[in-house]
């Protein structure tokens, strides 16, 4: 208790160095505390915890945690605090020290800036990464205390004991990378990879070239998912076994489609054809409405979402397959693969030219109508479709090869003409010809 006491006395002290009084801090500790649902009488342990951790000494208790906020609509944070195994005050006050969230610290400017830098510095900390860097106009297309992302990610990750990527966005740039990402989004796996390899980026956080990555996909990230993680990293010591995309195993290894509580209806062929139906109020599959169930890995029907209230496909809504996420995309991301997502197929590009492979087969065979029709327009205007084409009543090979013909020719009627019955007239001729030798042949 002692030693707390004097962690919070230095830590006041540096702040009013800082020209942070510590009625303004109270008032910083006061929003937090009403953000994670606590009441004003634990301000002070919100005080003491932020005391505990690097921010005002050297080392501390508590793991130190830096939440950056990048291109996203906060969507992972807001689900973050809905947890409930344990929740968000017991993650925050018991398990971590939350230094830096732009999102949930009421504090802004020099003083929360510096409480970042002073945990990068002391290292032993963890980078929880919300959202997609945008690199779009050499970096600038996102800014935070006038300072490019790019260079904000790279100076976090650079000592950080692990990093851990929230949410799909922050995996493989999420809405933001979707077509034709003006902003230049993508995912911090990649980003860092491409960033090491051309030397722009050093770790010095651990042994390897990057430091330990674990990707979180789904959109927004299950708050459920993201406790498990951190109480790997931080009670265990150690990383959850990950899968070649450095997802955490145990969550991303089984199909949804495996354990939807519609898979009998699957089986049985009864699906929803459309929304209002009949078949939507008896709860049959909806593969034929866009589900991409069958092709994402994700435990959401056992863990489910909102205090394991729900998920989607048991709220009538079809699987969007946000966890496909790959940290190794750099073009077609989960959105562009899925979109659109109330549809079958996929689109398809053609240059810049996006559609259903639906629409293009419909405009093909009109394509193909149109010229059938043209093609019939000209042989009228030609004449070549007068009187019909011509017919030919014995294969000419029969007429040459009369020993070896597999068909004779046809009897001639009297009076037919070429033009009633497509004989040429001297083929006729040849063959009245023909019977008068036979008949004289016979008299003699």
């Amino acid at each position: 208790m002692v030693e707390t006491q004097a962690n919070v006395a230095r830590l006041d002290e540096l702040l009013e160095r800082k020209g942070v009084t510590r009625r303004r801090f109270l008032e910083f500790c006061g929003a937090i505390a009403v953000s994670l649902g606590l009441s004003e009488a634990l301000i002070p342990t919100v005080h003491e915890a932020i005391a505990e951790s690097v921010i005002g000494k050297e080392t501390g208790a508590l793991t130190p945690v830096i939440w950056l906020e990048l291109a996203s609509c906060t969507g992972c944070t807001e689900s973050f605090a809905q947890v409930d195994t344990p929740d968000v005050a017991t993650v925050v006050l018991e398990l971590i020290s939350l230094n830096y969230s732009e999102t949930l610290s009421a504090g802004a400017g020099f003083s929360l800036e510096e409480a970042k830098e002073q945990t990068i510095e002391a290292g032993g900390y963890l980078v929880v990464i919300e959202g997609a860097l945008m690199e779009g106009w050499d970096g600038n297309a996102l800014r935070i205390a006038n300072e490019k992302g790019t260079e904000i990610v790279k100076h976090a990750c650079a000592n950080a004991k692990a990093v851990i990527c929230a949410g799909s966005c922050a995996v493989d740039g999420g809405w933001q990378a979707g077509y034709p990402n003006p902003g230049g989004a993508i995912g911090i796996q990649s980003f860092l990879t491409r960033e090491q390899a051309a030397g722009s980026f050093t770790y010095k956080g651990g042994d390897g070239n990057l430091p330990p990555i674990i990707n979180v996909p789904t959109c927004p990230a299950n708050p459920e998912h993201m406790v498990a993680v951190i109480v790997d990293v931080l009670l265990v010591g150690k990383l959850p076994d990950l899968n070649s995309q450095n997802k955490p195993s145990l969550i991303f290894s089984q199909y949804i489609h495996d354990n939807c509580p519609r898979r009998g209806h699957f089986e049985n062929g009864e699906f929803v054809y459309q929304f209002g139906s009949e078949e939507e109020k008896k709860g049959y599959c909806l593969y034929a409405m866009g589900c991409k169930g069958p092709q994402t890995k994700n435990n959401c029907p056992i863990v489910r979402w909102n205090r394991r209230v729900s998920w989607c496909v048991e709220a009538g809504a079809p699987c969007i397959g946000c966890a496909v996420s790959d940290p190794a995309t750099t073009k077609n991301n989960w959105v562009d693969l899925n979109a659109p997502f109330l549809k079958r197929f996929r689109n398809l590009n053609i240059g810049d030219i996006r559609l259903q492979p639906a629409t293009l087969a419909a405009a093909v065979g009109g394509i193909a109508a149109v010229l059938l029709v043209a093609h019939a327009f000209g042989m009228k205007a030609t004449g070549r479709t007068k009187g019909g084409a011509d017919f030919e009543r014995q294969r000419k090979w029969d007429m040459q090869h009369p020993d070896r013909a597999i068909a004779s020719a046809p009897a001639v009627t009297g009076g037919a003409s070429e033009e009633d019955n497509g004989t040429p007239a001297a083929t006729a001729a040849e063959n009245e010809e023909s019977k008068a030798d036979s008949k004289e042949g016979g008299t003699q």
